[in-house]
């Protein structure tokens, strides 16, 4: 087992190696070109929600945390009736099921309450840039996307195959995530484009609910839920009910929050079991009445989230996301050599790291909180592998040591510094 593990992850680790290097390069060059070009499609604080999350992400799928309910390589060995003996063969098929199944398991994250849950952290931006992509979640743990693969699987695809065009076919949703890129003459009837997506993720009427293709775009067209974006509508980008909040932690489990807090006040016992099945947004009538939510329904009219955030927090939570990927590429390495538990230790910590740097930005008191509970798993991890941190030891321990202490300050430090400009007047009310 820990064989396959080390193999799989060998993948996957070599593949974030090239992908990540290649996202920061293209996210670096829509801002410089969008900026040339006097477009403001990107903002500090939500850059930084949007990397953050992407690393969440990444942590989550490193250490393997989840459950499937069905694998596709249960499927394959219980199912087969012919295999497939051509390998191009094979991979075209496994291509056609995986963007097939992407779009179902889209489909369905956006039409049902629960499952939207796992999707909403992909659209809380309020913009539409290449970081957007890395908005992805850490809450759909358990995985039932296999029942969708049953077509390859009767065909002997074989569950290697899967393992290698899995990750491929996913980074290849990143480019189109731009406003640089307008339509694309003919492509736009064979893949999903830029324009295609910002219909996807736009919350206008004529927009809502569009575009869950993948990479090929027929199934939108084959299914029903196509729309090309309108020269006269200019898409406005965000959810209905907009999270408010730079933390990619608390907006992965938002809609989870609000639907068990639904289910709790509702009266009738049918709303309290079917709200979870029921469409997205669907609240029982007598708790909507009694908690309504703040909900868009002039887009024209919304406003976007912003926290005004000094330049040396920007660039302290910009340094964070650095240490947090060279930690992040540290922990992928001893995860091989490491048990289950001290591996779901370091990632928890890692998590909670960015939940305090993304909470100042929020102006939010726990910030704080989580900084001291990182502070004392740091330090107690570095105490029970004596004072070494995973295989690290001398320079290293010293630094770390230095981090945990310096991110500490300078959480308390910008804590009450904003606490102190929020008790400053407002000059336009002075005279």
């Amino acid at each position: 087992n820990t064989g396959k593990y080390t193999a799989k992850m060998s993948f996957y680790i070599k593949s974030l190696f090239f992908a990540i290097p290649i996202f920061t390069i293209l996210i670096i060059i829509e801002a410089i070109v969008a900026k040339r070009k006097g477009l403001q499609i990107n903002r500090a604080a939500d850059v930084v929600t949007s990397l953050s999350s992407g690393l969440t992400k990444t942590i989550r799928d490193g250490i393997k945390f989840g459950f499937t309910i069905i694998g596709y390589s249960w499927l394959v060995t219980h199912m087969t009736i012919y295999k497939l003996e051509p390998v191009w063969l094979a991979v075209i098929i496994a291509f056609v099921v995986q963007d097939f199944t992407g779009y179902c398991m889209h489909r369905l994250k956006h039409r049902v309450n629960i499952l939207w849950n796992r999707h909403i952290i992909h659209h809380s931006s309020e913009d539409f840039n290449l970081s957007c992509a890395l908005r992805q979640s850490i809450s759909n743990t358990v995985d039932f996307s296999a029942i969708f693969m049953v077509p390859a699987a009767l065909l002997g695809v074989p569950t290697k195959i899967f393992a290698i065009l899995g990750p491929l076919h996913f980074f290849f949703q990143f480019w189109y995530h731009t406003q640089l890129i307008g339509k694309m003459g003919f492509l736009e009837y064979i893949l999903v484009t830029p324009s295609h997506h910002r219909v996807h993720h736009a919350i206008n009427p004529e927009y809502i609910d569009k575009n869950y293709s993948q990479i090929l775009i027929f199934w939108d067209k084959l299914f029903g839920s196509f729309q090309p974006e309108l020269d006269d509508v200019k898409p406005v980008y965000g959810t209905l009910k907009p999270v408010q909040t730079w933390n990619p932690v608390i907006i992965n489990f938002k809609v989870m929050w609000q639907l068990i807090k639904d289910a709790w006040h509702a009266e009738r016992i049918l709303d309290k079991l079917r709200i979870w099945f029921m469409p997205t947004g669907w609240r029982p009538p007598d708790v909507k009445e009694k908690f309504p939510l703040h909900e868009i329904t002039n887009p024209k009219k919304r406003v976007k989230y912003h926290t005004e955030n000094s330049k040396l927090l920007v660039t302290y939570s910009w340094t964070q996301i650095i240490i947090m990927n060279i930690l992040m590429f540290h922990m992928f390495t001893i995860i091989p050599s490491y048990n289950v538990t001290m591996c779901y230790v370091y990632a928890a910590m890692l998590i909670l790291s960015i939940f305090s740097f993304t909470s100042i930005l929020d102006h939010r008191n726990y910030a704080l909180m989580a900084e001291s509970v990182k502070l004392s798993l740091g330090f107690s991890l570095l105490y029970y592998q004596n004072y070494s941190w995973f295989g690290l030891s001398g320079f290293y321990v010293y630094g770390l040591i230095f981090y945990f202490i310096t991110s500490f300050l300078l959480t308390y430090y910008f804590q009450n510094e904003i606490k102190i400009s929020s008790l400053r007047p407002d000059p336009a009310q002075v005279n």
